[in-house]
């Protein structure tokens, strides 16, 4: 199978100006989409039949939010650590990363729960980056160290593969998963990104990989063999991650940071959401478990 460029209905589902929007959720508790501006600090619940947006300002790099199952707020990944956001407060659990120069960055629940992040550094330092998981109640582990900027993860709907990108190597890699246990195994690479840094992604029930390309204006679909099946052109430069609504739409955030004032007039959308409308459905991303 060929790539093909798909004209689909790309369209702004929230207008915003985000430095670095990332990381969006639906909020299987209240139907809101929610997302992060990381470098901003900010937590959005944007209401989308509404337009409106409540915004959750904190002091520190905020690098991806997960809904908790059983418990109001959600859980976080912040320039220290892991912890939890409730009605506009942030509590730090596991102040994990006690270097300044290292930050978290994207995070997602697997499915039984337990929150996996990619921690990096400022400068994007080659090697300083790990995988973490956080199950809660207590301190996170590092799974992989050696890492650049990770990256845009998932899982399969088997659950039996997990998806990792790292970003400044421009490369989306696999590994063989044990659900029950919450381990992973050898990373392999499965497809490079020539045009662009490889950012968030999403999986679909079909176990393909809608990879957000940050640079090259683009949303990329590859299957599990590395093929690029199907590129989506965007309105902005920096489109930055996506996920999957039920209905399979495909929510996708952007980046006006490191953009001139000569690109942002091109891209006046830059740092806002856009909806896509796919032929598919995405797998179920779950709440945070503790």
């Amino acid at each position: 199978m060929r790539e093909r460029n798909v004209v689909r209905d790309v369209r702004p589902i929230i207008r915003a100006e985000a430095r670095v929007g990332e990381g969006p959720v639906t909020d299987p508790r209240t139907g809101r989409l929610c997302w992060v501006d990381i470098l901003a600090g900010d937590l959005l619940q944007s209401d989308l039949d509404g337009g409106t947006t409540e915004r959750w300002e904190f002091d520190t790099y905020l690098g991806a939010i997960a809904p908790r199952a059983s418990q109001s707020g959600f859980a976080v990944a912040v320039a220290e650590g892991f912890g939890f956001a409730v009605d506009g407060a942030l509590a730090i659990e596991d102040p994990v990363l006690a270097d300044p120069q290292l930050r978290m960055n994207d995070a997602k629940c697997d499915p039984l729960g337990r929150l996996w992040a990619g921690s990096n550094d400022l400068a994007f330092a080659s090697g300083r980056g790990s995988l973490h998981r956080w199950d809660g109640g207590g301190a996170s582990t590092v799974i992989r160290s050696g890492l650049t900027l990770p990256n845009g993860l998932g899982w399969t709907e088997d659950a039996g593969t997990m998806i990792l990108i790292d970003s400044m190597a421009g490369t989306v890699m696999r590994a063989p998963f044990d659900v029950d246990r919450g381990e992973v195994g050898d990373f392999v690479p499965f497809a490079t990104v020539d045009d662009g840094l490889p950012d968030g992604l999403a999986v679909d029930r079909e176990d393909c990989v809608w990879v957000a390309i940050w640079g090259a204006s683009a949303v990329h679909r590859y299957d599990l063999s590395g093929r690029l099946i199907e590129r989506v052109d965007m309105p902005v430069s920096q489109p930055s991650s996506c996920s999957f609504a039920a209905d399979g739409t495909l929510y996708v955030t952007s980046a006006r940071e490191g953009l001139s004032a000569e690109q942002l007039a091109r891209e006046p959308l830059a740092g806002s959401v856009f909806a896509i409308d796919t032929d598919t459905r995405g797998v179920p991303v779950a709440a945070f478990a503790a």
